[in-house]
């Protein structure tokens, strides 16, 4: 099991219950942070002091207060730290579930699992835990699916929010409209249409509410 483990997390509720699942756990010492520039300051410390962490749980977005930030949410802080500590475990534990973001976080930064916050959430987490100590990866059964290969799409940004927009109703006109107005580029009708027709083709869809149905069911949306 783990010796030393930092948890990063901005509720305190989640951190004590964090924490007494680690304690069920045996782990000989847990710290806390409740921001990611303090998250990473920590590590960077325990590496001075020789006393590094075995283990880093993190949720990936956090509230923004009155502080200047550099690392605004935990996807920055994972970044950060596969740069400076590519061997450090790392468990996202997020309220999220778009299997995209899941696939980008392991495939990309290498996290050893994701356990998705809900009713079963300690549970689970406490499963990933033990798995991650074993050197196997743990994908809460939300977002199991995420590493399949018909989840396996590059998806930009922009075309989740075209997803978005079209599932609430809106037509590529109107869409236009308003990625104009929120000066957001390509906002070309013509651009818009290419950018769907090539979803279609990426996703199977004949039409755009299979294509907005198949975005769902992946859970890009």
């Amino acid at each position: 099991m783990f010796r030393r483990v930092l948890i990063n997390d901005d509720h305190d509720a989640i951190l004590s219950s964090i924490s007494h699942t680690l304690k069920k756990l045996n782990a000989n010492s847990v710290e806390r942070s409740q921001y990611c520039d303090e998250a990473f300051l920590k590590i960077k410390k325990a590496e001075l002091d020789k006393a590094e962490y075995d283990l880093l749980i993190t949720d990936l977005s956090f509230k923004r207060d009155h502080r200047n930030v550099n690392l605004d949410c935990g996807e920055d802080l994972i970044e950060k730290i596969r740069t400076d500590f590519p061997d450090m475990k790392i468990i996202v534990y997020s309220m999220k579930d778009q299997l995209q973001k899941v696939r980008q976080l392991v495939k990309t930064y290498g996290v050893n699992a994701y356990v998705c916050k809900d009713r079963k959430g300690s549970l689970e987490l406490e499963e990933a835990i033990k798995a991650v100590s074993e050197g196997r990866l743990y994908l809460s059964p939300q977002v199991s699916s995420a590493l399949s290969p018909k989840a396996d799409l590059e998806i930009e940004d922009y075309d989740i929010y075209l997803l978005k927009l079209l599932a609430k109703g809106l037509s590529q006109e109107e869409i236009s409209k308003l990625l104009k107005t929120e000066k957001i580029k390509p906002s070309s009708l013509s651009s818009i249409e290419k950018r769907l027709n090539r979803l279609r083709i990426q996703f199977k869809s004949n039409n755009v509410i299979q294509l907005v149905a198949t975005a769902k069911d992946l859970g890009l949306i």
